[in-house]
């Protein structure tokens, strides 16, 4: 396929409103590239590779403008003046360079984008310049204004992972695939191994996907209910484990090569050395996945640290200080894979008991497994929770003993109880940001003032608002959260965003904020929820908590959670169960 072809049909989907309008388009721009089914849903979605694996081609604002001057022997003032004009570089790239460029394929530019990437070195800067100046030379016009975009991370075709999943069962002709489709998808989080499975061998090259070190699993989510005797009665017999505040993480090693990933699926195996160290020595397999959370602990009083110092060792500079001064403890809770077998079918308690017969525990190790009882008595588990709120623990999370493990999926086999349900005091909703206010009166230094939150609803791929959020947060962090909206800003409403609400400025739904708050009302301003004209929900006296950089904005809050948490709310508040 010619990337000219390809740079026709952004345009066509990004002139889309209609998810099903869309959902057909891809389906035939993936017939119509079925040759490069293996890399098209990464383009689709500005990308150069799977989350876990796409590398960053090193190009900033000032660099593509510098890049753009070069290839249209323009001055970097007018490209900065035009910039100005049009909000978008890759506007002005399409208005500079001819209508037509030069025939190239969609594999080659994207083999040429993996080049500059992989530029580094004295003089990389330059030479990433020029390259790009060079592919931007013999693109023309419409597809250099995507090229721009791409490099950027501002392609914003509202193109989420499980639109692209529904026009690949229609673009194979058979939509009824789409479970296997989802099923190979979450057990390697690649949907460009997917589609090329999908396209050369149908539903039985889907089934080969399996789990391997070195890709990671969709993580399995967790529900929510009110009360340990409303589990009990909803699941009957479960195991019950300490909920920890920290950071998800998924162990995989294959012999000496060992990989870290978070909950977002970046590989963040660079920033903790020790835990790597840890895999090596403790973890007695070959191959392994573990599923678990790291936590930093305060090493002269040995107490567990909040969520943010855990998340300061993320940074990937100053590595040994952080290491020494943010020392770790892993929990692993669950084991995926081990030498060769994919162990997501297998009931929670023949997992938990593999888990705990390979892990060694050694004098200052890192790696633990986590603590569980196993009990059908409401008493026992309100006991247990109670004991891990005296730890200063979040709470637990309560596991079906015969359920698999349900990759990518929120389900009654894991169930959440957190320190909030058990003392009815506010809840906490993960929130995607999908635009903000500027600052005004005591605001006006900070640019920001409040954000607009809005929930997940997967069913079709979309987000959909349910408060707007202005207190919570120090200054400097409201700072920093709208200096990372900036980067995602969008001149319009973003497509899979569903607002009532128009903010003074849109960003892309990238990123997740915990939020506090105290009830869910019914809102005619909001659209979670919201059917048949009746009225959305809105959540009351909203604070912000925290970033949640580990959530992927898919993994946010679902608006189906929303409408049973209010369910469950007025239950109790009639005095019904819980």
């Amino acid at each position: 396929m010619l990337f000219s072809a390809l740079a026709e049909a952004f345009q066509a989907i990004e002139e889309t409103t209609s998810r099903q309008a869309m959902t057909a388009r891809l389906a035939d721009l993936l017939r119509a590239g079925r040759e490069d089914a293996g890399i098209l849903p990464y383009l689709l979605q500005g990308q150069l590779g799977p989350p876990y694996a796409a590398p960053n081609l090193g190009l900033d604002e000032r660099r593509v403008a510098l890049a753009l001057a070069a290839a249209t022997d323009t001055p970097e003032e007018q490209i900065q003046r035009l910039y100005a004009d049009y909000g978008d570089l890759g506007a002005v790239a399409e208005h500079l360079l001819p209508m037509h460029g030069q025939p190239v394929t969609v594999r080659e530019v994207y083999e040429r984008l993996r080049e500059i990437a992989a530029v580094t070195g004295s003089g990389a800067y330059a030479e990433k310049i020029g390259r790009f100046a060079d592919l931007l030379r013999g693109a023309g016009g419409p597809p250099a204004r995507y090229l721009v975009r791409i490099a950027l991370g501002r392609l914003r075709l509202g193109v989420g992972d499980a639109t692209v999943i529904d026009a690949l069962a229609a673009a194979i002709g058979d939509v009824t695939a789409r479970p296997a489709i989802v099923h190979a998808y979450t057990r390697c989080s690649d949907l460009g191994l997917v589609a090329a499975a999908a396209f050369t061998g149908g539903r039985a090259a889907l089934e080969r996907i399996q789990p391997a070190p070195g890709r990671p699993v969709m993580p399995a989510l967790a529900e929510r209910l009110p009360t340990p005797a409303e589990i009990i009665r909803r699941l009957g017999r479960v195991i019950a484990e300490p909920k920890y505040d920290g950071l998800r993480l998924q162990a995989h090693r294959d012999g000496e090569q060992v990989w870290l990933f978070t909950r977002r699926l970046e590989d963040v195996t660079a920033a903790f050395p020790d835990v790597v160290r840890a895999v090596r020595q403790q973890v007695a397999a070959r191959q392994v996945i573990l599923d678990g959370e790291i936590v930093s602990y305060d090493p002269s009083s040995g107490r567990f640290l909040p969520f943010q110092e855990t998340a300061r060792r993320r940074r990937r500079h100053r590595v040994e200080e952080m290491e020494a001064r943010y020392p770790l403890r892993y929990f692993a809770f669950d084991l995926l894979f081990l030498d060769g077998e994919d162990l997501l079918p297998l009931p929670q308690r023949e997992r938990s008991r593999r888990l705990h017969e390979i892990v060694r525990a050694v004098s200052g190790g890192i790696i633990e497994t986590t603590l569980q009882i196993e009990t059908d008595d409401a008493r026992a588990l309100e006991t247990f929770v109670a004991e891990m709120l005296r730890r200063g623990l979040e709470g637990v999370v309560v596991k079906r003993p015969d359920a698999a493990y349900h990759a990518g999926a929120r389900q009654f086999n894991w169930v959440k109880l957190k320190r909030e349900y058990v003392h009815a005091l506010a809840d906490t909703f993960d929130l995607v940001v999908v635009g903000y206010d500027r600052g005004r009166g005591k605001r006006a230094h900070l640019g920001i003032g409040s954000f607009l939150g809005a929930v997940y609803d997967p069913e079709h791929d979309r987000f959909r608002t349910v408060t707007r959020v202005g207190s919570g947060l120090t200054d400097e962090e409201w700072i920093e959260l709208r200096e990372r909206l900036e980067a995602a800003r969008c001149t319009e409403k973003p497509n899979r965003v569903e607002s009532r609400i128009i903010p003074d400025v849109w960003v892309e739904p990238r990123y997740v904020v915990e939020v506090v708050a105290g009830q869910i009302s019914r809102s005619p301003l909001h659209t979670a929820g919201q059917t048949n004209g009746q009225p959305g929900y809105a959540l009351r006296f909203p604070r912000a908590s925290r970033f949640r950089f580990d959530r992927r904005p898919e993994d946010a809050t679902t608006e189906r959670e929303i409408v049973e948490m209010y369910r469950m709310q007025t239950s109790t508040a009639a005095g019904g169960p819980g």
